[in-house]
């Protein structure tokens, strides 16, 4: 098959994927307004949008607690999805994650520091506080791999980011004993959306399309520069300015993302290893439609965290993990490949 071909195919692969996850979403979305604890009927949902009555208990779940929680639930995980594929391609390395290189772990052990200081704080706050370990964990990535004799090469970039992970992971810990906040602290890092509000959803709006926007920006130089930085240099391109512009978009996404939802993990790992394989290695395909596969995913998480043990509720990361660690152990096998 030719070249054109190719591109044709993939650009085709990529409509197709787009329309139908954006089918499946919408359904998804529709599933995860009407299951729950309490069970309520698309007549009903469909009521409290043509006839909301204030004091009908159904049509206050339906508006106030069921749509904020789906809307989150999809903007979080094309958060987390599309930071996942910024960080595969920026570093080349098929197990790449935000808490691959210690951002997520930034951010919680800012919200950590939070919870033991600031109890009764805002949700602005904490937002505030996990913008800021975001940006102390994308920061010292930065740092550290600019002391290296390979300023920013993936193999550098990735060790900074796991031993910034593992530090921030322990300090996190610590705090938590210290303050004796280990409850408020584990359920974050678990993960889940069961306090959703449309306040969240406007936080989330506005971070993602900003961090989205960015990523985008670099889409052609991320699909370049995954054929190593030689050949990026060759063609003109500032490795360098690419990959601070990423840490940018990674940060954005994951800050909003974990003050909203907590540290879910293995959204952004798996999501971008299906997309490519569907779409190919054009990053202007691939991060659009990890946006969508990736908010499909975490709503579809959420509705089997509400119905594994209802009334009860299940960590959120713990339904992805079930689908994640079985996934990373497996590409932790495969031979090592460019992106």
């Amino acid at each position: 098959m030719s070249f054109f071909q190719t591109a044709a195919s993939n650009r085709n692969n990529a409509l197709l994927i787009s329309m139908g996850g954006l089918l499946f979403l919408a359904l998804s979305i529709g599933l995860s307004i009407r299951l729950g604890a309490m069970s309520i009927s698309f007549s009903e949902i469909l009521a409290s949008f043509l006839s909301f009555e204030a004091d009908n208990l159904n049509h206050q779940l339906v508006q106030e607690i069921r749509i904020p929680r789906a809307c989150t639930a999809a903007l979080a995980g094309a958060a987390f999805a599309v930071s996942g594929t910024v960080m595969q391609g920026l570093t080349r390395n098929p197990l790449a994650d935000p808490s691959i290189i210690g951002i997520n772990q930034g951010a919680g052990f800012a919200i950590a520091l939070a919870l033991a200081f600031l109890s009764a704080g805002s949700f602005w706050s904490m937002l505030g506080w996990s913008f800021a370990g975001s940006a102390v964990g994308a920061g010292l990535i930065v740092l550290l791999s600019s002391l290296s004799q390979h300023r920013l090469s993936p193999v550098t970039l990735t060790l900074a980011g796991a031993a910034i992970s593992s530090l921030f992971s322990a300090l996190s810990t610590a705090t938590a004993l210290y303050f004796q906040v280990a409850q408020d602290v584990s359920f974050w890092f678990a993960g889940g959306l069961s306090g959703a509000k449309w306040l969240h959803v406007f936080v989330l709006l506005p971070s993602l399309t900003i961090g989205f926007l960015l990523a985008l920006s670099i889409s052609r130089h991320l699909t370049v520069l995954a054929m190593g930085d030689d050949i990026a240099t060759g063609l003109g391109q500032s490795a360098g300015r690419v990959r601070i512009t990423a840490l940018f978009s990674v940060m954005l996404l994951c800050g909003a993302a974990v003050a909203v939802s907590g540290t879910i993990g293995f959204v952004g790992l798996v999501v971008p290893h299906i997309v490519r394989a569907i779409v190919g290695v054009d990053y202007r395909y691939i991060l659009p439609c990890s946006a969508i596969v990736g908010a499909l995913l975490l709503v579809a998480a959420d509705i089997g965290a509400r119905m594994i043990n209802p009334p009860f509720e299940t960590p959120v990361g713990a339904v992805t993990a079930l689908v994640g660690v079985p996934f990373f152990l497996y590409l932790a096998r495969q031979k090592k490949r460019g992106l």
